[in-house]
């Protein structure tokens, strides 16, 4: 049985409770309890570091535990910084070093809901009335960790998100995770011939506001193979593909298993067909030795910005086709039927959540779908 553990926010919550412990009993603790709120259950946090740095001022260091998880912060440090403060509201949090800045929300540090109110509502109890606070979280290997990450497609730079609805952290790629997946796939199958496949909540965000059925919808995480075949095994009719074009584009490559740990190859994907589509030499290199499919995306929009051309939709309609050919090999390459297998079209958006391309068989499924 594979083990949970805690999203960064528990453990950067740990951290400032510790400290605040600090200034008001000057005393370390090795272990803090953290009410997770969503799910409502105590966490025990083990503190590695406290430390007075003055008389209003204290830090406290843990190190995150994300269970049985193919995650890059593994024990990675997260700190916490706690001040005194005579004005203002109860409790105000800071990003400091290694927190990522959200560029399309006035660089504001990226700590987002759960997180804040996680702070929030174990900080307080803590306060007494009229007591005020400035936490500042801090990743010191943010920055390094977040190059390893897709954080700058949806516009956070330099550093990590504070991100999560929960404050467990369940193994996605594991393989007790993809039994959850697949449950959930049964238990739909009875009731629709059509589904909707989306590797994260950003494609389940994007797919419910575009009028999809959220019945319809299915999480796979990174199994998108697994997933597929079994779908097939099911009987489903026809899938939509639903995803941030530097996931989905791995499926054009044949690799159906798309977390980034097990393998990647973007890059040569989009180099490809830009070359097959007839891109110049120059452009073909640029879009290669882009850092993320989202600069590469960014490329191809400045040259048909430039020329009045149509090479975004030119290479990715070919991607996306590709797609909806390679999940349909794969499947029957994994099936038993001879006759007849599931349907695929495919749907890539870019980071700001808007629709790159659409395959022609998408486009019939989302005619059924909406």
């Amino acid at each position: 049985m594979s083990r949970s553990g805690y999203t960064l926010p528990v453990f950067a919550c740990a951290a400032a409770v510790a400290a605040l412990h600090w200034l008001r009993d000057r005393q370390p603790l090795t272990l803090v309890s953290i009410d997770l709120i969503e799910p409502p259950q105590i966490a025990e946090i083990p503190i590695q570091q406290v430390a007075g740095l003055s008389e209003n001022t204290a830090l406290a260091i843990t190190r995150s535990d994300p269970g049985d998880n193919l995650d890059l912060t593994r024990n990675t440090p997260i700190w916490a910084l706690v001040e005194w403060r005579e004005e203002g509201e109860a409790v105000i949090i800071k990003g400091g070093e290694g927190i990522g800045k959200q560029l399309n929300a006035d660089d504001k540090p990226a700590i987002y809901a759960y997180a804040q109110k996680l702070l929030q509502e174990n900080l307080q109890r803590m306060l007494a009335p009229g007591e005020k606070i400035t936490v500042t979280i801090i990743l010191p290997e943010g920055r390094s960790l977040a190059v390893r990450t897709s954080n700058s497609a949806f516009g956070v730079v330099e550093g990590l998100s504070l991100l999560g609805t929960t404050g467990i952290s369940q193994p996605l790629s594991t393989p007790d995770q993809l039994a959850v997946f697949r449950t959930e796939l049964q238990n739909k199958v009875s009731r629709f011939e059509n589904l909707v496949f989306c590797i994260g909540e950003n494609g389940l965000d994007l797919a419910r506001k575009l009028g999809i059925n959220p019945e319809q919808l299915i999480k796979t995480a990174n199994w998108l193979g697994p997933m597929l075949v079994e779908a097939d095994v099911l009987g489903v009719k026809e899938i939509l593909l639903f995803g941030y074009h530097g996931k989905l584009m791995k499926l054009a490559g044949g690799i159906f298993h798309t977390h980034h740990y097990l393998a990647d190859g973007r890059r040569e994907i989009l180099a490809a067909h830009c070359a097959i589509a007839g891109l110049k030499s120059p452009d073909i290199q640029a879009v290669f030795n882009s850092a993320t499919a989202e600069a590469a995306l960014t490329h191809l929009k400045s040259i048909d910005a430039a020329t009045s051309s149509d090479w975004v939709n030119k290479v990715y309609s070919a991607i996306v086709e590709t797609i909806d050919v390679r999940s349909q090999e794969y499947i029957q390459s994994h099936s038993e039927s001879v006759t007849k297998v599931t349907v695929c079209g495919s749907i890539l958006f870019d980071r700001d959540r808007k629709i790159i391309v659409k395959s022609k068989t998408a486009r019939l499924l989302m005619g059924k779908l909406c």
